[in-house]
């Protein structure tokens, strides 16, 4: 019998984790897996357990948020033998779950996963620090680790508009940058900077064709400031092509360095989490070497 480790965060969610924890254990079962159930019980103890598993291991399962998965990921890079992985969204977005063709019921995501297929997933690092799909820094990209976590819990997404509706209201701050990618240095003033490999961000699809094997992420940034041109450009993320609208600026690459003039008050958000280290010098690589046990329904659309 295969050997799979459930990595439990009690806290994502409004499911009973026990409950549905040992549900899970016994779909295992039936699909030749053994089970150990561990809950994590602190911020960075998901980490802590992926990197202290044994070698023999054949399925990793992270059941939370993308924050949990986040470290799950962070884990295993620090391996020198890097385990077999999936995630399970309980959280308030569930932003990844949503790419990877995952509805709302976590039973039905999980049999679909175990009869899916396993693929390669490209994970970006900032100044070394791993996130799977997004980093974001200005206008809005705080919201994610500012809401407060009892309002996530009771309120779900809900809690998220009314901190974003809040950040509406402050003054846009303009960050004074350049950056380096793809033989360029370009210089300007910025009020975000979207670092993804995924096109769903927030809730939203935020952007079109993007692939998450591809060896390259993609880069928005934008200087809109002014609180019509962002009504209208919240707008056009439900019409159009956000990289095609005036304002934002929109490439592909594998190395990315910003040198900020000076040091962000507001960290850079990863993975919904906030980066612990400000400084005015990042850059943004491309790790390899992660896989991935995948439900088969969106495979075409974001792998290549």
């Amino acid at each position: 019998m295969k050997k799979s480790v459930l990595i439990c965060n009690p806290n994502s969610g409004k499911n009973n984790k026990v409950i549905l924890a040992d549900k899970f254990k016994s779909i295992l079962n039936e699909y030749g897996y053994s089970t150990e159930i561990i809950f994590t019980k602190y911020s960075g103890h998901a980490k802590k357990i992926v990197l202290n598993l044994s070698d023999d291991i054949d399925l990793v399962i992270s059941l939370g948020g993308d924050g949990t998965f986040n470290e799950v990921v962070t884990g295993n890079l620090k391996r020198e033998k890097k385990l077999l992985l999936t995630h399970i969204p309980l959280g308030t977005t569930n932003d990844l779950g949503a790419t990877f063709g995952m509805g709302k019921n976590p039973v039905h995501n999980l049999k679909m996963i175990l009869e899916g297929t396993v693929k390669d997933l490209d994970i970006c690092t900032i100044n070394d620090v791993p996130f799977v799909y997004v980093a974001g820094l200005g206008k809005f990209t705080d919201v994610a680790y500012d809401t407060p976590r009892n309002l996530k819990k009771n309120l779900g997404y809900f809690a998220y508009m009314i901190n974003a509706l809040k950040s509406f209201n402050r003054k846009t701050h303009l960050f004074e940058m350049s950056y380096t990618a793809n033989g360029e240095v370009i210089k300007g003033l910025y009020s975000f900077v979207l670092i993804c490999n995924a096109s769903r961000m927030g809730g939203l699809e935020i952007l079109q064709d993007v692939k998450m094997n591809d060896g390259k992420f993609e880069v928005l940034l934008s200087n809109i400031t002014s609180k019509k041109d962002i009504i209208r450009s919240l707008y056009l993320l439900k019409t159009s092509d956000i990289t095609k609208v005036p304002g934002f600026y929109f490439f592909r690459t594998d190395n990315l360095k910003i040198r900020l003039k000076e040091v962000p008050k507001k960290s850079f958000c990863i993975d919904g989490e906030m980066l612990k280290v400000r400084t005015k010098n990042y850059e943004v690589k491309i790790v390899k070497g992660i896989k991935m046990l995948l439900p088969n329904k969106e495979l075409d659309k974001i792998f290549i």
